[in-house]
């Protein structure tokens, strides 16, 4: 079976597009404070998700891809101090998705199969790290989906 250029990138763009939305419309109920609460004893707040989210789609696709000169500061997604605002996190992740979107579309056909290696991946060339990514967004959006609920529940 043969895949289309056109098939391939429309949906990997659209799996993007719909990650982004849903991470939106998960934070849209949350006030800035319980966007940075840890509900558990254990793993990360909404917003140091976001902070992750936002810091792997600059590296390995804007860094790495795009050429962006990002610098990721891993750990730093996890532990930010200055905890920026809900809608300015929201923004910079819709910023990098921007750039993901835009260099998927700048993709020719034999781009896909490129070499491609970057710290953390084993990702061997780029349609293999658009899907890593893609798929990552939504692993980390399955854990936002249990704070939300946890933090509306703790909220009453």
């Amino acid at each position: 079976m043969s895949v289309s250029y056109e098939t391939l990138v429309v949906s990997l763009g659209r799996r993007y597009f719909e990650n982004l939305t849903r991470v939106q419309e998960l934070a849209a109920s949350l006030t800035d404070a319980q966007f940075w609460t840890k509900p558990f004893p254990f793993g990360n707040s909404f917003g140091h998700l976001v902070l992750h989210l936002t810091g792997n789609l600059n590296y390995y696709i804007g860094a790495r891809i795009a050429n962006s000169g990002y610098v990721r500061d891993r750990e730093r997604e996890f532990t930010e101090p200055s905890r920026p605002p809900k809608a300015e996190s929201l923004q910079r992740l819709h910023d990098v998705v921007a750039i993901v979107l835009a260099t998927i579309g700048k993709q020719s056909a034999d781009d896909w199969s490129a070499s491609y290696s970057a710290v953390g991946t084993d990702c061997t060339n780029r349609l293999d790290i658009f899907i890593h990514c893609a798929a990552h967004m939504q692993h980390h959006i399955g854990q936002m989906i249990y704070l939300v609920k946890e933090l509306q529940r703790q909220a009453g």
